[in-house]
């Protein structure tokens, strides 16, 4: 199955020092994305599955197996959307669904 992902509009991101600094306006959670899931969270654009975005991005730019960055990047926007960070969904995600936290 294809998972899509899409960044969710109700939060404040900063770039900092090759890393992401994303606050939740949902509960106020600051995270800070390591460079593997930077890379993720700016290729997340709702249209692109998250297996394309793992091998064209992810293991092209760090040395990883493939198969165990997928399962890693499933568990990482998992918990993300779990916090209303990012939408996760079977299908391609539009921006007004992204808009209002999914559908």
């Amino acid at each position: 199955m294809n998972l899509y992902i899409a960044r969710s509009t109700a939060l404040a991101a900063r770039p900092l020092a090759g890393e992401m600094m994303i606050m939740s306006a949902k509960d106020s959670t600051l995270f800070t994305l390591n460079p593997v899931g930077t890379v993720i969270w700016r290729a997340a654009d709702g249209q692109t599955p998250l297996a394309e975005i793992v091998e064209q991005r992810v293991c092209s730019e760090f040395d990883v197996d493939p198969q165990e960055a997928l399962k890693d990047a499933e568990d990482f926007v998992n918990r993300l959307a779990g916090h209303g960070i990012l939408i996760v969904a079977d299908s391609p995600i539009d921006s007004a669904n992204a808009a209002h936290g999914g559908s």
